[in-house]
């Protein structure tokens, strides 16, 4: 890994950005291609572009019904990339990409932020520290607008940041920022934006004699933005903007707060830019209202008080993680000795062995031995058979050299913990992928379930009633073979139902009979039933 900096502290080399840029690239491909859709948030999103792609770009529909949960900005580009690219990809994968391209454009825009308050080796720093947060990881590379979120929140902390010295232009980003993540994740997005943006307004940097002119032109930027799509829905269906406006207002609702829950989530998530903005916090003790600091501190304290009043998923506290991660970039590159090294050891003992457990579990799949290992292997996925090409094997141990590299060789530098910490995640990410996708995806995906039923359709083109069918189910059998599911008050005359349940609750349904029950390989918490109507 290049030096982030040299022993002057002088801007981040070309090398530095260079490799930083080739690194983040890796992130965020790896694993975005190659796998079906995986329940829950991954098949779900996909599965609402998928509708999309079909021909109706303003209403979110899973499976031809409704589904009005968020704004449909990232399925719109999911879509396009699936109409684009399944030429050449899977149409998943081409939809995912939308994914890859809005996670891109966040490493990016962070960096601007972070370059704008901090500096030049900040720049490069930031995306380094976002990469290497955990709780990013697996969000990332899924396919949700959560991604699109917290882009349009990167947006508008970079408004924020130009508000101080150019505040026309400041505005107008600001509410680009506000317009993307009302888009992506409605209302609750903008409250986080606007509440940020209120926060500063108590500070004399960005209170300044053109702050009215800045304010105006957020404004028009964010409704510019905002109002077409909502307007569309309500004049084509008015019932429609009902129901998504009232699923709005109940998002807003405020919901018990700061559970053991919320800080072990935010413990292991926000790992390691949570330690280290604390101690960018401690550092700038006396600068805290300064403005390089107040703008991530201000989005940090609105983010997390939004965070605690949700309930505690990944999703939910990732707009905390981007200005977290933005006071890290301050520190990570200030520890003293001790932390530092302790803090790199740390890394570089934790991946290699994980490193190590990955390639033990790809060689005991693809080999029978050691046996205890690959029968670990067997039992969640029953019937996977592994394989590898040569290709696959060569990558993997490129990586691992690599990373073998970046542990001998990587020269000293304040920014050296910080940085072996990102390449030594990727690393791990990356083998994942490489040596046990196949074995991931036999179990999370739903394309034999899917098989199954349509085995015993056929070319059953009636109606299909459903009874307690999950969304992610509803939309990968939709994408796998075109089966779709009625609700109650339309299956009164279906000849077959499909319903979900849990093992061990089976009960007899009068007037029909089972002909077909299943699940993912490996799941012991969920049947799919397929009855047949009586004759």
């Amino acid at each position: 890994m290049p030096d982030l900096t040299d022993r002057n502290h002088n801007p981040a080399s070309i090398l530095a950005r260079y490799g930083t840029l080739l690194l983040c690239a890796v992130w965020l491909l790896a694993g975005s291609v190659g796998h079906d859709p995986w329940k829950t948030d991954d098949a779900l999103h996909l599965g609402v572009a998928f509708g999309m792609a079909g021909g109706d770009w303003l209403v979110p529909r899973i499976a031809g019904d409704p589904w009005l949960t968020t704004p449909p900005l990232y399925h719109w580009v999911a879509a396009l990339c699936g109409k684009l690219l399944g030429w050449l990809l899977p149409w998943h994968d081409a939809a995912r990409l939308g994914s890859v391209l809005f996670g891109a454009a966040f490493l990016t825009i962070l960096s601007r932020v972070a370059g704008l308050l901090l500096g030049a080796s900040a720049a490069v720093a930031a995306p380094l520290l976002a990469i290497g947060t955990v709780g990013l990881l697996v969000p990332l590379h899924d396919a949700q607008p959560a991604i699109a979120a917290i882009t349009g929140f990167a947006v508008a902390l970079w408004g924020l940041a130009l508000w101080r010295t150019q505040p026309l232009r400041g505005g107008l980003i600001f509410g680009a920022g506000i317009g993307v993540g009302f888009l992506a994740a409605g209302i609750d997005s903008v409250v986080i934006e606007l509440a940020t943006g209120l926060l500063l307004m108590l500070h004399p940097d960005w209170r300044t004699r053109r702050s009215w002119l800045a304010g105006l032109a957020a404004a028009a930027a964010a409704l510019l933005l905002m109002l077409p799509w909502p307007l569309l829905l309500w004049q084509q269906s008015p019932a429609l903007f009902d129901i998504w406006w009232t699923a709005e207002e109940a998002s807003l609702t405020l919901r018990p707060g700061f559970s053991r829950d919320h800080l072990e989530l935010l413990a292991w998530a926000a790992w390691p830019s949570w330690p280290l903005a604390l101690w960018a916090l401690w550092l700038e003790r006396r600068h805290l209202l300064e403005g390089q600091t107040a703008l991530p501190l201000a989005a940090t304290l609105v983010a997390l008080l939004a965070f605690f009043t949700d309930a505690p998923r990944p999703t939910a506290l990732m707009p905390a993680l981007l200005p977290l991660i933005l006071l890290a970039a301050t520190s990570a590159g200030r520890l003293r000795r001790g932390a530092a090294n302790a803090f790199d050891w740390f890394g570089m003992m934790t991946f290699t062995l994980v490193a190590a457990l990955i390639w033990l579990g790809g060689i005991s799949m693809l080999t029978g031995e050691p046996a205890r290992v690959a029968k670990n292997f067997t039992k969640p996925a029953p019937g996977f058979i592994a394989e590898a090409s040569p290709l696959i094997i060569v990558l993997a141990i490129a990586v691992s050299v690599a990373w073998i590299a970046v542990m001998l060789r990587t020269p000293r530098s304040p920014w050296r913990a910080a940085a072996r910490w990102s390449v030594g995640l990727t690393t791990v990410w990356v083998l994942l992928m490489l040596l046990m996708l196949p074995w991931i995806d036999y179990g999370k995906s739903y394309r034999s379930v899917s098989a199954n039923f349509r085995q015993i359709l056929g070319s059953h083109s009636g109606c299909i009633a459903r009874r307690g069918l999950g969304l992610a189910q509803r939309a990968s059998l939709d994408y796998f073979d075109g089966i779709r599911t009625v609700g109650a008050s339309r299956a009164k005359d279906c000849r077959y139902l499909i319903m979900q349940t849990a093992p061990g609750t089976e009960k007899a349904l009068p007037g029909w009979t089972l002909v077909r029950e299943t699940s993912r390989p490996g799941d012991k918490g969920e049947r799919l039933r397929l009855y047949r109507r009586a004759e």
